[in-house]
């Protein structure tokens, strides 16, 4: 057997990893396109 799988550096699921790295980029876009439409909004 592999000798790293017997000692494992982080023992999180991938898929609760999956959906924050997922869910940081979509806040973290979702508030440049929502700065962006207030100054559109603002500008007109």
């Amino acid at each position: 057997m592999n000798e790293f799988e017997q000692d494992v550096q982080s023992k999180n699921n991938d898929v609760v990893d999956s959906i924050k790295g997922f869910g940081f980029s979509f806040i973290f876009f979702f508030t440049i396109f929502a700065i962006g439409t207030i100054f559109t909004l603002f500008a007109n």
